[in-house]
């Protein structure tokens, strides 16, 4: 159902009429936007009008024709204001496995990158030498500090620091949800549309190296497998994608597993 806002001293005439996921169809405002349009600096208002809408519009169009198409992708995550809750998706999987006491959490950002030929994902291929996943594929991000005020800005501190992306690179849509590791981190991943400017830095203590996958290679149900591992004696079955050059196995391929089904779920 269609609703429709007045917005003041806004890019629309008048009216701004949003659609399902409360984005103007004409402006491409979100409903918060509208609202506190009055009241933002011309700093603010200018940061949405030249940086923000452009790169929403990209977003649009980069995921026309895929399964995750721009309204399908928002209504499938959980909004920013209402993170998830839960012990993880997965969590009944690894009772007699995980290390005791209650987990650790931690926030990763699964970033998209609007292209011409297709929406990308961000990856990142962890250092060789780190205690734990040295030379594994994953999302940018980490554990969540004290001072991090929620997931998101854990996600986004964790991504600045591995990568250089700055925050005002990132446009945050919503969250996957939790994922339990196996060593005891809960992670609740963050969705996220990224500036097609940005150029990786990478940090080279933790990140080897920054590549993108198309986001349609990796929603497609036939590139995703399931492998054996044996771990403290324990036959286990994990997803990974046959992607050339690089192994995309484990937690990071149960997060796209996630996006995936969320996704299909929605009408």
């Amino acid at each position: 159902m269609e609703e429709t806002a007045r917005a003041v001293a806004s890019p629309c005439i008048n009216v701004c009429k949003l659609d399902r996921n409360r984005l103007c169809a004409g402006c491409g405002r979100h409903i918060d936007e509208i609202a506190r349009w009055s009241s933002m600096s011309d700093s603010e208002r200018s940061h949405i009008l030249q940086r923000v809408l452009p790169l929403r519009q990209q977003l649009q169009q980069s995921l026309q024709g895929s399964l995750a198409d721009h309204e399908r992708l928002l209504r499938a995550l959980h909004p920013l204001a209402e993170p998830p809750a839960g012990d993880g998706w997965n969590r009944s999987e690894l009772d007699d496995l995980l290390p005791p006491g209650p987990p650790v959490e931690a926030a990763v950002l699964a970033g998209i990158v609007p292209r011409a030929n297709g929406a990308q994902v961000i990856l990142t291929r962890r250092t060789e030498t780190l205690r734990q996943h040295g030379g594994q594929v994953g999302f940018p991000g980490g554990r969540t500090e004290p001072d991090d005020r929620d997931a998101l800005a854990a996600a986004l501190r964790e991504s600045q620091e591995e990568i250089a992306l700055a925050p005002t690179q990132v446009q945050a849509l919503g969250y996957l949800d939790p994922f339990v590791t196996i060593t005891g981190y809960r992670v609740t991943p963050v969705v996220a549309v990224i500036d097609p400017d940005f150029v990786a830095v990478p940090q080279p203590s933790e990140v080897a190296e920054v590549f993108e996958v198309p986001l349609d290679y990796l929603m497609a149900a036939d590139n995703l497998r399931q492998v054996e591992i044996t771990h403290r004696g324990r036959v286990r079955h994990v997803l990974e994608y046959g992607w050339p050059g690089q192994r995309i196995w484990g937690a990071t391929a149960a997060i796209l597993y996630n996006l995936r089904r969320r996704l299909e779920q929605v009408q």
